[in-house]
């Protein structure tokens, strides 16, 4: 089904960011990123109460590829 659509602002696209306007059949964003983090990590809230002795973060990965971008174009 045909998509209007009346005049629009970008101010920024990430470097991973896909910018959707109308029809399409498939978003493929090309890029990929591997994060770490320890207990505790990415909490949000008010009054968080967050109590780790200790804490380790295993970072081994033990094979080369974890995300092919081969056909993501």
């Amino acid at each position: 089904m045909p998509a209007i659509v009346g005049a629009f602002k970008v101010n920024a696209v990430g470097t991973s960011g896909v910018v959707h306007v109308g029809d399409c059949i498939t978003i493929s964003p090309n890029s990929q990123v591997k994060t770490f983090a320890g207990a505790g990590s990415f909490n949000t809230g008010d009054q968080l109460r967050i109590s780790n002795y200790k804490s380790v973060t295993n970072t081994y990965d033990s094979d080369g590829i974890d995300q092919p971008l081969v056909g993501n174009l």
